[in-house]
């Protein structure tokens, strides 16, 4: 995501910095990787050593051989930079689905800048979360989705012929694009001009296939392949669907999802996307607007992101009485299916209102599905969702796993341990500051900072390892105020990586912590796996964590994905973006041989930066540089980050 320089956390929770001031005190961090503290909390030497020989065993990717988890020639910095990508030379690339492209065949082909209809039959911009579902074969059910794999839907089951491999659905975010990139101009001048902008955010599903004839992916048509932008008609379900504070005077129905960043999947098949910077699009003409408490938690201002939606749609003007209360319908995780077009997105209450970095879905010991979440704000929190029930009991009952269950917010303790603060009105302070659940829940953060959560710095992508520990990338905060030589975090201008492991079962209210990594460990001089920001995370069930960022990286490198081994803390650059881009969006084949990543504003719009992703820099006639999906493959076949 682009970097949201506000602070709406006004409240005095201790922040994340005085207790890891403490926790680092008592341990000794290994450079670069793996730190494991010195108490009975976190797992002593012999027990790292254990799992990693129950990893190695368990997948058999490495150990017998006497090979690591990853066998590729790591980018070198010097050729990390400038305006094309770069990747080991053990890997290949290809690029797919720009911005403005058509989602199928028969839709509109690019034209910049684009009309508002055009738009919505083209990819939209800002690139970001994403997923695959494979396309097994046609007839069957949900087109070959298996929801007996409930953590990974393809792990264990062989796939005839390489179905699902060459074939598949991918929802695809798009997080933000600014006037001038998207209109050719500072600011919109007609309502015309909002629409375009409008129907550059969103999602893209697209259905994609790998040709035979040269090998590439490429969209084709398909009944499946449609836009969701900030105009597509929406369901509000759980419980603060039909509150009064989601209701508007002029009664509007609920429409569109915005700056879509991060995501997840369901072990049912269906996409989850997340609405994060939401506030940026709001603002008020009305000079004698002022923010409510509610308003101002969230960070709506009377300009918001300078977006201009407020000057010719009303719906985004906080001033406007007729749409009173139109923000609070954004801000929530949204559900969509990716083989049925008719089913509208629905959004789902119960996982809270705030800025949704991703939404982390993982099917707990008793078949909960537990959805963990970061507000990818500035001293914000990490949320965690368990379901009621197993997903298939309440799926059986016409129940969505999504609507009906508890919201907890994380709290850090000094001595590694933790604690998962529920919020419900079950909890005297909430139910004394709450009406009822559907208000807590539209001010989630208010209810976070009222039970006394941990202020983090910038919680973003949120993945489950295969050593069965939850991480989550911090990426940044510049505004720490102390800094010693023990504190190398404040202030946190390269962020970290913490994670952490649930002592009762994913499902319980207690869990123990550690930091994985800490970024500014890896600015040496002959530090070749140099890297700040880590944002993007995905743990695959070999034992490697792909750690993608955004923002400025050391010794001029562009932006870039990394491969660590969790057991070891080895870090290898595997691919870098180019000038003034980001690095996002992460999804792959069930086979694990074709990976998806995203390459996020491109000189952030310049072309005088980049022409990505014209071939090698060259202008074709087209100079807007454009956000596109990158195709990663091995040149031997193997599996990706090995």
């Amino acid at each position: 995501m682009r970097d949201d320089d506000t602070t709406s956390n006004v409240s005095r929770n201790r922040p994340f910095q005085d207790v890891l001031n403490v926790n680092l005190e008592r341990r000794g961090l290994l450079k670069g990787g793996l730190a494991l503290a010195a108490t009975s909390l976190f797992a002593p030497s012999a027990m790292a050593s254990a799992m990693e020989y129950q990893l190695r065993d368990k997948y058999g990717k490495y150990g017998k051989s006497g090979r690591g988890l990853m066998n590729f020639t790591p980018v070198a910095i010097a050729d990390g930079t400038g305006p094309v990508p770069a990747i080991s030379p053990e890997y290949d690339y290809d690029i797919i689905l720009p911005w403005g492209d058509p989602i199928e065949p028969s839709a509109p082909a690019f034209n910049w800048p684009p009309s508002a209809e055009d738009q919505a039959r083209q990819l939209g911009i800002g690139h970001d979360g994403m997923w695959f579902f494979p396309i097994l074969h046609r007839g069957s059910h949900r087109f070959g989705w298996d929801e007996d794999r409930e953590n990974n839907p393809w792990r264990g089951r062989a796939l005839a012929f390489g179905q699902g491999n060459d074939h598949g659905v991918l929802c695809l975010n798009h997080e933000f694009g600014g006037n001038d990139h998207v209109l050719g101009k500072p600011a919109p001048e007609s309502l015309e001009d909002v629409r375009v902008s409008q129907h550059a955010h969103g999602v893209s599903v697209v259905e994609i296939k790998k040709s035979r004839r040269d090998g590439r992916w490429k969209p084709v048509e398909s009944e499946l392949a449609r836009r969701i932008h900030v105009n597509t008609p929406m369901d509000v379900s759980g419980p603060a669907a039909g509150h009064p504070l989601l209701q508007t005077p002029n009664g509007n129905v609920v429409l569109g999802t915005v700056n879509n960043c991060a995501n997840g999947y369901t072990p049912w098949g269906t996409y989850v996307t997340c609405e994060e910077n939401f506030h940026g699009y709001f603002g008020s003409t009305d000079a004698a607007w002022s923010a409510s408490e509610s308003q101002a938690r969230y960070g709506f201002s009377q300009s918001g992101f300078g977006y201009g939606w407020h000057l010719y749609d009303k719906r985004f003007d906080l001033g406007d009485a007729d749409y009173r209360n139109e923000e609070n319908r954004f801000g929530w995780v949204v559900e969509i299916d990716p083989f049925d077009p008719t089913q509208t997105p629905v959004k789902r209450t119960a996982l809270g209102r705030f800025k949704h970095e991703g939404a982390t879905v993982h099917v707990d010991d008793q078949g909960r599905v537990v959805v963990y979440s970061g507000d990818d704000e500035r001293f914000e929190y990490i949320y965690k969702f368990v379901s009621a029930d197993s997903w298939r009991a309440m799926r059986a009952r016409g129940e969505s796993p999504l609507d009906h269950g508890t919201l907890y917010v994380a709290r850090f303790n000094d001595d590694g341990t933790g604690t998962w603060l529920e919020l419900s009105m079950n909890v005297p302070a909430l139910a004394a500051r709450f009406s009822d659940m559907g208000e807590l829940l539209v001010n989630t953060r208010i209810a976070a900072d009222i039970v006394g959560a941990t202020p983090m710095d910038r919680p973003e992508w949120i993945t489950v390892g295969a050593d069965d520990q939850v991480y989550c990338a911090l990426t940044n905060n510049s505004r720490r105020t102390v800094a010693d030589a023990a504190n190398p975090l404040a202030p946190n201008a390269d962020g970290h990586i913490i994670r952490w492991s649930e002592t009762h079962g994913f499902g319980g209210q207690y869990f123990a912590w550690n930091i994985f990594l800490i970024a500014e460990d890896t600015h040496g001089a002959d530090d070749e796996d140099t890297f700040s920001d880590p944002d993007g995370l995905w743990a695959d069930p070999d034992g490697r964590l792909f750690i993608q960022t955004d923002g400025g990286q050391k010794k001029d490198l562009n932006n870039q994905m990394l491969v660590a081994d969790i057991m070891t803390g080895e870090l290898r650059r595997l691919f870098t973006g180019v000038t003034d881009c980001e690095i996002t969006g992460i999804t792959v084949t069930p086979d694990r041989r074709t990976m998806f990543i995203n390459v996020q504003h491109p000189g952030d719009g310049d072309p005088s930066a980049t022409n990505f992703p014209v071939p090698n820099g060259v202008p074709d006639g087209v100079t807007i540089p454009r956000d596109a999906t990158v195709v990663i493959t091995r040149k031997d076949g193997g599996v990706i980050g090995s």
